[in-house]
């Protein structure tokens, strides 16, 4: 059987005061998506140039997600601080470790199908 895994999860911008909360089922893609809509006004997150993951949760069904992040948002912003620094305490940013590298050298292309297929260890 196949293993679901869905995100909720907190990216801010460089300066770390603007919060964007979202889900999604792959968070490496989802953050090359925000990185590349960095600075365009169409969206949130690239209005405010949120790319930085600070935060993450992992569940397996989609509407524990859902309901998770519907939560969270409804939060006022001083809970969802305490929520990053209990978990992160100085609100490093968690690209890298969930990307492999960052800044991606590559937005879609190589990187993403990189992403998609890391060599075997």
């Amino acid at each position: 059987m196949k293993k679901h895994e869905y995100y909720v999860y907190i990216t801010t911008n460089p300066n770390r005061k603007v919060l964007y909360i979202g889900i999604t089922n792959d968070i490496g893609r989802r953050l090359v998506e925000h990185y590349a809509n960095r600075g365009k006004p169409k969206t949130f997150a690239g209005r405010y140039y949120c790319y930085c993951l600070v935060y993450l949760e992992m569940y397996h069904y989609v509407n524990n997600a859902i309901e998770r992040e519907t939560e969270l948002k409804d939060w006022r912003r001083e809970l969802k601080d305490k929520l990053i620094t209990d978990f992160n305490p100085k609100w490093k940013f968690l690209n890298a470790e969930w990307c492999g590298e960052w800044p991606p050298r590559n937005i879609w292309g190589d990187y993403y199908q990189a992403l998609k297929n890391p060599p075997s260890s």
